[in-house]
Order: C-alpha cells, then structure tokens, then sequence
C-alpha cells in the first residue's frame, strides 16, 4: 500500500536484498560504510530530460522504515531448498532491532536532470545501502517518469490548462495516486481523482460523462438538469449524439445560466475530428456571446497530439490527459539503476568500485558522486559529475564518458549549484521538504531553465553531461585494471 498507511512497508523489496544483507551480517561486513548511486541510463520519451520526482514517497518509505514483529514472523516462514530456514534467527532478530544510520543526498523534487547522474546518493552501513535498493527505485522510477511526461505535455499545451483524467486508467490504487501527485508535479493543473485532490492538495476538477445525458435520453434537458444542480460547474459534454447540436443546446443553457447570475464555463469535446470540431464550436459559442467559455478536449490524448492540433489551429483551450499520462504509454519503466561506487572500513580511505559492461552504457562511476550544473544567463549549460570525497574543489573542465575527445571547459565566471542536496544525516531528516505545488513550480522554473533545442520533442539537443577530468581519469584507471590492460606487454 502506499507509503502513508499504516502497515509496515519494510519488506517492501527483493528477496536478494535480505539474503545479501544476511550475508553481509554473517560474513562481518554489514558496518563497512559504502556508496551507492541512484540514476537512469536513456532519458525517458526519446527526449532531452526527466523531471526527478519521488522523493516525497521516499522520504515517507525511509521514516518508517522498520522490521515489525509481523515482518519477522513472515520472514521465519521463508525456507531455503532443503527445507530448512532461510534466514539464521540471530539475523532476524538484529534485523529487528536495526534503525536507520545512512547519509542521504538526492536532487530536489521538480529538478531538471539527465541520463547517467546520480537523482541519489546513499551513503553509510553497507547493509542498510542494500536494503533500501529496491524501495528508492520503485518510488522514484515511476514518480520520475510520470512527472517528465507531464512536462512535455504541459510544454506541447504552451500555457493552456492541463487536466489529469487518467483514474480509472491508471494502475490501481497506488499507481493512481502516485501518478496524480506526479502529474502535477510536472505542470499539470488539476486532477479528476478526489482522493489524490484530498491527499497531496490537488485541485479537483470535473463535471459529467456520457451517462448523465443518456439517462435522460434528451441532451438539452440533462443540460438544463445539470445546470439547475450545480449552476457553477456548467461544463457540458456535447459529444453524446451530435457533436456540433450539443453545442447549441450548451448555449442554451448557458443563456439560461447567465440569468441566473452564473455564467457556462465550457463545453467538453470526447471524440472526432478535435480540430475541426474545435473550431465549428468557438465560432457557435463566440456567436451566442460566449466568448470566454473554455473549449476542454479528451480522447486518448498526449503531447505529439496535442502539438499536432495546436499546429492545426484547433480552438481548444483546456485539455484533459488520461490514460496516456499515468500510464507513461510510451515507455511504461524509466529504467532506473543503483550502483556500488566505494566502500571503506570506518575511517579508512575509500576503495574505489566500478561495474564493467560490454555495453559502454552500462559501466558504473565509481566515487562519492556529486553533479554540479552551470548556469549562463540563467540558462543550464552543462552537468559535471564530481568525486566530492576528494575534499578539493574540482576542476571546470568534464570528459564525455563515453568519448573522450569531447571535452567542455567551463569558464571561471559562470554560476554553478550543485544538485545533490542533505536529506538524512545518521538517519536523520535533515531536509525540509517543499509543499506539492513549490516542487510544481520548481518544475517550471527547471524546465524553463533549458535552451529550447534541449526541450523539443524531435531528436532534442543532447544536453552536455560529462565527468569531471580527474574522475574521468579515475574510471579510466579502474576500467583498465578491471580488464587487465594496465599491464604492460
């Protein structure tokens, strides 16, 4: 269930997590302190960026983050091949008594990032790293990929309204909220979903479907019905029978609202040819008077179709988005991954780490990661993965990790900011974590921040993200080494 229920949610992970975790215990090496890294590999949607998100659930995850009495007994039930317990009693009983000790840095919820940078740093006791692998991905991989899609459909939108109609399409209860808290994360305006209204502080909007108008079986008198019960949320679905008449019947309506002191909000559009039918129904409500009334369209909608009616010069005004937002339609994971980057005994120098890969993709970084991001003329011009467990203040200068002829200076007087910042220290909540609609803004303001060429749709500018020279060199070394060709012949 979702993080905000009562039920302990410590097992809320893969079974190899607490096999490794008892084996760390057993073999000694539970307490060595370690670095992991939480990051994605292809930015989602074939697009410039993502939009972290998640880390409110996260957040919410790590509070409680504890082995009930209940979580142990059903972990007493798991049983290895030959029958036997699976885990040793004394492991069940420390895991019990286990409480939260890791340092945790992660970028702000509504942050612009990139593919290859770390959204997370967790840092501390190698077993408690472990434990919480599972849970960090599951909540910010589809917070994360949710919210960026919204983004790009609040961007093909240009500043209309954006409505989130995806409930009863969405998967299941948390995928629902999740989505719906995301969305909005990500720009849109409201949510149809009462229960993500009422959690997260959502605005709720909606009025009538298909149903109401077919119960009377008279389209005019279910708007007049609908009018006399809720005078001030006149938008009417004019697309039951005849597209073009339900718009009649609305101005109709409407003209009866307005002598009542309340005015027609707007009409919604469900089906056919959106375009047109957009434009025949400005010129209808203009020609009666409305001219401020809203036209909504619905309809399996996303960003490329919402770009495509705008370049027809479609006349609508609100757009609600369903299935195709909370359901990330077209790329349904965002593919996040968690990684080993160095690991110490208390006090003693870091070991670096490095996963190698015959895909250059997926070899690790290994260090105590950090990304700084420079700005110019309040633009973002480049991210640059540091070591910051050098203690020295890094170069300006980052290598493409995967060639490295490409190089980028940055120059001494361009403002930078790190991104990564404290959200635990010990275990602590150090963080004080921004309301849903500052991470909105946030998004806005982000997604503001790139040039357009990063933000378009079709084969966006691929936005400079490199390592640091003196980590690059690092990766190098350890890559080599790795494979044996440190050697000489």
């Amino acid at each position: 269930m979702n993080p905000t229920d009562d039920d302990s949610l410590a097992l809320l992970t893969d079974l190899y997590q607490l096999t490794m975790a008892c084996g760390y215990w057993r073999s000694g090496i539970a307490e060595r302190e370690a670095v992991f890294h939480l990051h994605f590999r292809k930015n989602p949607f074939e697009g410039g960026y993502a939009v972290a998100c998640g880390l409110h659930a996260a957040i919410a995850w790590l509070d409680r983050l504890r082995f009930t009495e209940g979580d142990l007994a059903y972990l007493r039930t798991l049983q290895g091949n030959d029958g036997g317990a699976l885990f040793p009693e004394e492991f069940l009983t420390w895991l019990g008594q286990m409480r939260l000790s890791l340092d945790i840095d992660a970028a702000p919820e509504g942050s612009v990032v990139f593919a290859h940078e770390p959204l997370v740093r967790v840092q501390g006791p190698l077993l408690q790293c472990q434990l919480v692998e599972t849970a960090l991905l599951n909540l910010l991989n589809f917070h994360t990929l949710v919210a960026t899609k919204a983004a790009r459909v609040c961007a093909a939108a240009q500043g209309d309204q954006v409505l989130e109609f995806g409930l009863r399409r969405a998967q299941g209860i948390d995928g629902s909220l999740a989505a719906s808290y995301a969305a909005y994360v990500g720009g849109v305006h409201a949510t149809s979903n009462v229960l993500a209204g009422r959690r997260f502080g959502i605005p709720a909007r909606g009025t009538h479907a298909h149903a109401w108008v077919m119960a009377f079986g008279d389209e005019l008198e279910s708007f007049r019905e609908y009018a006399r019960t809720l005078p001030n949320n006149c938008v009417f679905l004019v697309d039951t029978f005849d597209t073009l008449q339900g718009v009649r019947h609305a101005c109709e309506v409407g003209a009866w609202l307005r002598e009542q002191g309340h005015k027609l909000v707007g009409v919604r559009l469900d089906s056919g040819d959106l375009a047109y039918l957009s434009i025949e129904a400005r010129k209808i409500l203009d020609a009666h008077g409305f001219t401020d009334a809203a036209i909504v369209a619905s309809n399996d909608l996303d960003e490329r179709l919402i770009e495509s009616l705008k370049h027809q010069g479609a006349a609508i005004t609100v757009w609600g988005v369903g299935t195709k937002l909370v359901t990330a339609f077209d790329q349904p994971a965002l593919g996040g991954v968690y990684k080993l980057s160095a690991i110490r005994e208390r006090g003693g120098a870091w070991q670096h780490r490095i996963k190698l890969s015959e895909q250059a993709a997926k070899i690790s970084t290994p260090g105590v990661q950090q990304v700084r991001r420079f700005l110019q003329d309040g633009v973002f011009v480049g991210d640059m993965i540091y070591d910051s467990s050098e203690g020295a203040e890094p170069s300006r200068t980052m290598i493409d990790p995967f060639d490295p002829t490409r190089r980028r200076s940055f120059a001494e007087g361009l403002t930078h900011l790190d991104l990564l910042v404290p959200v635990y220290r010990g275990g602590q909540k150090v963080y004080a974590q921004p309301g849903i609609h500052e991470a909105r803004e946030r998004t806005r303001a982000q997604v503001a921040s790139l040039h357009p060429t990063v933000r378009r749709f079709d084969n966006p500018h691929s936005y400079p993200v490199g390592l640091e020279q003196s980590l690059h060199a690092l990766r190098t070394r350890l890559v080599l080494e790795a494979r044996g060709l440190d050697k000489a012949d």
